[in-house]
């Protein structure tokens, strides 16, 4: 189950509801899903679609989403320290960003126009999240380095970022949340 952070306030919050509510408030959606059968760890992209299926069509269609695939990041995975530094930087996307976190865990950071302070959200296996489009963040595969995770798209193009070169994720990168 996520956990949220604002690191500026020393504040943590760990109930699902007041997450939920936190992220709401703000226009992230959080939930928490499970899969209708066991998962072996090495389950391939078919088997973990076909697993979520009942949870991930219902809100695929009524989101208007058109496609969905895995993501399966880990220690030996190729140029990992370049796919990290690629979402480690603020930016924003002209669609949703949404994961469902099937395996490990990542920590999506926020810099949202109506939010008080910047806050960071760990999100572990069954947690799902959609970061609104033009939304300011970042994301940090963390200190395990290991995320499996179905990505949700519109656009048949995928995940195009667009940096903001604000600076703010060099205050928080590398910072490993309160816990």
């Amino acid at each position: 189950m996520a956990f949220l952070t604002i690191p500026d306030k020393n504040t943590v919050i760990r109930d699902a509801a007041e997450i939920k509510a936190f992220l709401n408030a703000r226009g992230v959606i959080y939930e928490q899903w499970e899969a209708s059968v066991p998962l072996p760890d090495d389950a391939d992209q078919d088997t973990i679609l076909q697993a979520y299926a009942h949870k991930l069509q219902p809100y695929m269609e009524a989101n208007g989403y058109q496609t969905a695939d895995v993501i399966n990041v880990h220690p030996e995975t190729p140029n990992l320290e370049a796919l990290r530094n690629k979402f480690l930087t603020e930016h924003t996307h002209t669609e949703d960003e949404v994961r469902f976190f099937v395996d490990g865990e990542g920590m999506f950071w926020f810099n949202l126009e109506n939010s008080e302070a910047v806050f960071c959200v760990t999100c572990e296996a069954g947690d799902l999240i959609s970061v609104p489009a033009n939304s300011k963040h970042w994301f940090d595969l963390g200190p395990k380095n290991r995320v499996k995770a179905i990505r949700v798209f519109i656009d048949q193009s995928g995940w195009v970022p667009h940096y903001t070169e604000s600076g703010v994720d060099a205050k928080y990168n590398g910072r490993v949340p309160l816990s």
